[in-house]
């Protein structure tokens, strides 16, 4: 009895044949080798062998193929319609019938018909029974469809293509789309701007010369700091300048950043100084002003704070020229320890004020000597550098011009114009210092605060280049890390070849 869902290889002879269907007749071109029982060749043959040469064999699975009890068991397919015309038979000598037949090749399972099959591109089954074989796969062994699926043609590659009632957004799209992302990136650091590139070689040279006994007061060639408390950043830097690096110098500018207290109540100082121009303790001096001004901030800094957030100004200013004053004090009497004059141990001290209490965005600075104090707002440079007033009110004694007359009226002495030598028992009197600067101002979120020695602040002021290049570096987006500080401090104008301090406040 046949399988249900597979077609048999032939007709099977003996007891217990199925002889409910008919034998699908094959012609011959002798008659007489048929044996008795067998059908008359009608033109609907289309076995390709003499059904006599059929033997029952043994069923075993291909190995392109799962066994049958694998198989799924889909409805029974309509069998495929008759060819118009029989097929030769395949050429050959005639068997003789006393010789014994020997077993017949098996059939392929595709050749049911004598019909020459059409090419694989123009052969697509309208149907197929699970005994179809598909073509033999190239890699990897077929899988059966599941049922009730759509059995695919061997055209397609294993790939469903989309009925042709399907909506337009089931279909492919004509081609790759593109996403395209805007970021908005600062440009890099630049080596240089200006007219062209300086003398001096971007990278140190010489080392500063060191003694055995004092190699404590040996400098580095950069410092570079950070921290962020409340609502602002702080980055900070000193490095030494083309020329020194060139020469063996050592670096004149000194750095300090502390922050005194804890919480909200802490205070961040930021302190720079620059020595003497060609004076052999310039670094020792820049050093000792940083460190006795961070002292006086340090064990007063708990009334600073609180002075800072109630915003008393007036007494912050008294205060701050007070501790500034005592600092350089001390520069002058260590010069005079050490046996040489004050002006060749001396520094300018510029310093800024932090409070960690992000209510609290009030920024003070004081300090004595050259440099710079800018604000970027908005995309411009705004140079905040606190002038020097012009004197008012009457002269007092060791500055400006005696009066003409007595208060009485008395007309004094008329001055010829002739020298007078200076008293045995009086000092010289000292040539007038340089003026305190101080200015208290309150942040806005964006700001960018920048305090720097002279070594920065004259090329800013002197090659706009620099301010646009920094513009674009730190007007948008969060505020540089230390390495990128260091190369926007770093940026090198021709003519400026000086030490560089800097320290910057990002406003959150």
């Amino acid at each position: 009895m046949a399988r249900p869902g597979r077609w048999e290889r032939g007709p099977v002879t003996g007891p217990g044949a199925d002889t409910g269907a008919p034998a699908r007749p094959t012609p011959s071109s002798d008659p007489g080798s048929s044996g008795p029982g067998s059908p008359a060749p009608g033109p609907s043959d289309s076995s390709p062998s003499d059904p006599g040469s059929w033997e029952p064999t043994h069923w075993e699975p291909t190995p392109w193929e799962p066994p049958s009890w694998d198989l799924p068991r889909p409805a029974p397919a309509p069998a495929p319609a008759a060819p118009a015309a029989p097929a030769s038979p395949p050429a050959g000598p005639e068997p003789s019938a006393s010789a014994p037949r020997e077993p017949a090749p098996r059939t392929p399972r595709d050749a049911r018909s004598a019909v020459p099959s059409a090419p694989a591109s123009d052969r697509v089954p309208a149907s197929r029974a699970p005994s179809d074989v598909p073509p033999e796969p190239v890699s990897a062994p077929a899988v059966p469809p599941e049922p009730g699926a759509d059995v695919l043609p061997s055209t397609t590659g294993g790939f469903r293509t989309p009925p042709p009632d399907a909506s337009p957004g089931d279909q492919p799209e004509a081609g790759p789309r593109e996403t395209v992302l805007s970021v908005v990136e600062p440009p890099p650091p630049a080596g240089h701007v200006g007219s062209g590139p300086p003398t001096y070689a971007p990278e140190p040279t010489a080392l500063p010369p060191a003694e055995p006994d004092e190699l404590g007061d040996l400098v580095a060639d950069t410092v570079l700091d950070g921290a962020r408390y409340g609502a602002s950043t702080l980055r900070a830097v000193s490095l030494r300048g083309d020329s020194a690096r060139y020469r063996g110098e050592p670096r004149r500018d000194a750095l300090l950043t502390a922050r005194f207290g804890t919480g909200e109540q802490a205070l961040v100082l930021v302190a720079m100084a620059t020595g003497a121009r060609a004076t052999s303790g310039a670094h020792r001096a820049a050093a000792d002003a940083c460190r006795w001004i961070g002292q006086a901030v340090g064990r007063s800094h708990e009334r600073l704070s609180e002075d800072i957030r109630a915003a008393r100004r007036g007494e912050l200013k008294s205060g701050l020229h007070r501790l500034t004053d005592r600092s350089l004090g001390k520069l002058r009497a260590s010069a005079a320890e050490q046996g040489v004059e004050p002006e060749e141990y001396t520094a300018g001290l510029r310093c800024l004020l932090l409070p960690a209490d992000p209510q609290c965005r009030t920024r003070v600075f004081f300090g004595v000597g050259a440099g710079g104090l800018f604000r970027l707002r908005d995309g411009e440079w705004q140079d905040i550098e606190p002038r020097v007033t012009d004197t008012a009110g009457e002269p007092v004694v060791g500055f400006g011009s005696p009066p003409h007359e007595t208060p009485g009226g008395d007309r004094l002495t008329m001055d010829l114009g002739i020298t007078t030598p200076p008293s045995p028992y009086e000092p010289a009197p000292r040539p007038p210092g340089a003026p305190f600067r101080f200015r208290a101002s309150v942040a806005r979120p964006g700001d960018t605060l920048l305090l720097c020695t002279g070594g920065l602040a004259e090329p800013l002021r002197g090659e706009p280049e620099l301010a646009e290049h920094l513009t674009t570096r730190w007007a948008e987006g969060e505020p540089p890390g230390l390495a990128a500080f260091l190369a926007d401090a770093s940026v090198r104008v021709k003519g400026y070849a000086d030490d560089r301090t800097a320290a910057a406040v990002w406003e959150a």
